[in-house]
């Protein structure tokens, strides 16, 4: 049996990517409509943000603020 020294980060608790779950076919056509009027990189970051389960706007608002227009 192996006990853990604090501090020890050899332990199967080791940090895991998020869950990304796929877009609904509403939010794709919503974001067709979107990529008209912004970048590529705004989309992009967009759709990284709605797969790890931000809504819409909360992704808008922060592609917005990080990557601009």
């Amino acid at each position: 049996m192996y006990i853990m020294a604090y501090g020890d980060t050899s332990s199967s608790t080791s940090k895991k990517k998020p869950v990304q779950k796929k877009l609904t076919p509403a939010q794709n056509k919503k974001l067709q409509e979107h990529k008209q009027h912004h970048s590529p990189k705004h989309m992009a970051m967009m759709r990284r943000l709605m797969r790890q389960g931000s809504s819409f706007s909360q992704a808008h608002k922060m592609a917005q603020k990080s990557v601009g227009k």
